[in-house]
Formats: structure tokens, sequence, C-alpha cells
């Protein structure tokens, strides 16, 4: 019997050597507040007059207001979201460079509906064409592009839909790469505009400076001679609306009139859209009541997390610590109105890790609360792989003790 309880006791003891202990911050209740957050345009808060309509904070993806945000609709020019997407992801991969040519084909030339008037054989920059399509809506521009990085329009097309799907917009199908297109099969939502338009922005904020320009004269090149031609912004929130930065519009006969609209205040991006409009001017009126009301109710609280953190000591590692860092800043959006005040942040950090530690694990966590509520959290990563010490590593340690010091 002895020798059974000396036996539980030296089990204990060798699990309390082994197993590191954690320090641990109190985690506040989790705060149910931010995920119903923007709930409030199913109460009919906002009196808009369009079928479908959502507004996003950019930043972090939170929804302020939505209205019928998953209907299925059809898109027109604001498909052009998409297709920009794709030729910016193009660009960062060095498939593409902004003063590379695009030919005009007689295909893109014959396109219908908003265009430039590209003459086939015609050559502009990628950048020129990228004005194009965001300024002046040009199809012919944009099925250029569609067919400069795939091919065929078609199969641009396709990446469009397997990078939808990739995004999770699930009430979505493209068919062409412009939305001149009247079919049924071609269709979005309110939301994925919303999720398309976010990445696009947040990811390549360049296309703003594009989706702001008001006016500007490309020329035109061709076997008649040089022409200039005015693009003029098919986005009148861009002169009429403090802060519109962009981005798309579009209308078609079964589309009625859409728009995605980006405006900047204060350090918050807001993205409005609205489909499905009886004419331009409620177009418009609705997406300025979408942005007035985010502008006036939300607050954001912003941690870059740039301070240095104390390294976490290794056990039975070839080092003695290893560096840690926060992996990302944190925003939190308030929509109650109120000015954000008095969060509190946490430190959870393990005491000590058991060898072997890998880069960019996840140490921990910083947390973040309100009124003794958590609001939200950020990883705390490894910064450095630690291996564990072999006999080797030991023996050195063992005899460097030994070594008389000076």
């Amino acid at each position: 019997m002895k020798r059974f309880l000396y036996g539980i006791c030296a089990f204990f003891v060798l699990l309390t050597a082994f197993c590191p202990a954690v320090r641990v911050v109190a985690e506040p209740e989790q705060n149910q507040e931010q995920e119903t957050q923007g709930q409030e345009g199913q109460s009919g808060s906002l009196a808009l007059s369009s079928p479908s309509a959502l507004l996003m904070e950019a930043s972090t993806g939170q929804v302020i207001y939505e209205q019928n945000a998953d209907e299925q609709r059809s898109p027109a020019s604001i498909t052009k979201i998409m297709t920009l997407l794709l030729i910016f992801e193009e660009l960062e991969k060095g498939n593409l460079t902004m003063d590379e040519e695009v030919t005009t084909s007689a295909y893109a030339k014959s396109m219908g509906g908003s265009q430039v008037f590209l003459e086939e054989g015609e050559k502009q920059t990628v950048e020129t064409m990228i004005k194009c399509i965001v300024v002046a809506s040009g199809n012919d521009a944009a099925v250029a592009m569609a067919e400069h990085i795939a091919g065929t329009e078609s199969e641009f097309v396709a990446r469009m839909n397997a990078r939808a799907a990739e995004l999770g917009m699930e009430n979505t199908k493209f068919e062409d790469c412009c939305g001149l297109t009247d079919s049924a099969g071609h269709y979005t939502s309110a939301r994925d505009v919303a999720i398309v338009s976010r990445e696009l922005i947040q990811r390549f904020p360049k296309v703003l400076e594009y989706s702001s320009i008001w006016m500007e004269d490309i020329t035109h090149v061709t076997a008649q001679g040089t022409k200039p031609f005015t693009l003029t912004n098919t986005n009148k929130l861009i002169s009429s609306y403090d802060g519109c930065v962009g981005l798309k519009t579009g209308s078609t006969s079964v589309a009625k009139y859409c728009v995605s609209a980006v405006a900047q205040r204060d350090g918050i991006t807001l993205i409005a859209v609205v489909m499905g409009a009886p004419d331009h001017k409620v177009r418009f009126a609705d997406a300025s009541a979408m942005l007035n009301y985010g502008f006036g109710k939300c607050s954001l609280y912003v941690d870059e997390n740039k301070e240095e953190l104390a390294p976490v000591p290794v056990i039975q590692g070839k080092e003695k610590e290893v560096p840690v860092a926060f992996e990302t800043e944190f925003r939190y959006l308030d929509c109650s109105g109120q000015k954000i005040s008095d969060v509190e942040k946490y430190i959870e950090l393990p005491e000590e890790v058991q060898a072997p530690v890998r880069k960019g694990e996840t140490a921990g966590r910083a947390v973040y609360s309100r009124n003794g509520k958590e609001i939200g959290s950020t990883a705390i990563i490894y910064t450095a792989d630690v291996e564990s010490a072999d006999f080797l590593d030991y023996l050195e340690e063992a005899l460097t003790g030994l070594l008389p010091t000076a």
C-alpha cells in the first residue's frame, strides 16, 4: 500500500515538473453586444426606398444596417468590382504591370451599354483600362482586360466565380465580367457586393484613388488618328457626399439602379450597397442615408499593438526563452452612438513553454473588455523557433557551469 501511495506522489511530482504553468488573467464575460449590432436595419429605423441594401464598416467587416441583404438580384455594372479585384490580384502577383499595354479585340469593341469607345486593335495601358472601368464603367475596357488576363471572357468569368466562392459569396453567380447581361443566371446580393467591395479596398486601397476621380482625359490612338476622350465618373456621390471616394455604380433595365458607395470620415471607412433602386436619385439618396446613419452612430477603437512583450521562458529548449509579438492590431466598432472609452486590455501568456516551439504558433492573446465584458481579442504568437535540447546541449551547459568565471 505504501509503495502504491509513493508511486502516486511521484507521478504528480513529475507531472508538475514537465507541464508548464499558465499565467492567465481572469477572462471577462463574453460580450454579446457586438454580435447583435447591425441588426437595427431589420426594425425599419431607416426608411429606404430600395428593396435591398447593406451598410458595412470596412476594417472590421461589421454589418451596421441591412435590408433584404441576401436577396439575389441582378447587379449590372457593380459586377465590375469582382473584375477589378482579379485585375489587382494579377498586379500583386506580378503577372501584370500598370504600364503594360492591352490590345482591344473585335469582341471587346462590340460591347454595348456604357463604354469608352475602344477600337479594335487599339492599345491602352493597364492603368488606363482600370480608369476606364472604375470611372466610366467601360464594358469594352472590362472585356479587354478579361481577355488579356485569361485569354477569353468565359475563362475570366470562371475565375470570378471561383473567387466569389473563396470569399463566401453564397448568393452570387457571374455570367459576364461587366454586368451587361440581363440573364437570370447572373446575380449577386447586397451582402456579397459588400464582401467583395471590402476585399478590394482593404487589400488594394489604390483603387480608391481611381474611383474618386471625377473627370479625366484619356487619348485614343487608332488608325484613324489621335483623339481625346473624357472619362466622367458615374458615381455622383463623389462630388456631392463629403468623404465619398468610390466605388462603383450600375444600372440596367433588369437590375434597375445599384451602387456600392465607399466613404471615409474620422478614420472610419463605410461601404453602403444599394440594389434595385427605382431611379438614380433614389440610389444615391439611400446610399447617403445609410452613410449618414453609420457615421452618426459609429465609433472605432483601434489598438495598433506596437508595444514589445516580454519573452516566454522555454523548458528543455536549446534557447532559454522565445520572443512573442501581437499577430495583428485590434479594431472594435461601437454603434451605440456613444464615444468609446474605458477599454481595458489584458495579456494572457504562459509562464513557460515546453520545447520545441514553432514560429507562428499561438502563444496567448490580448483580451479587450469594456465594463467587465469582453469585446474581442487578438492572438499573440511566437516569433522564432526553439528546438528541444539534446544530450550535447545539456553537457555543454554542465561543463560551462564548472568552468571558473573571470
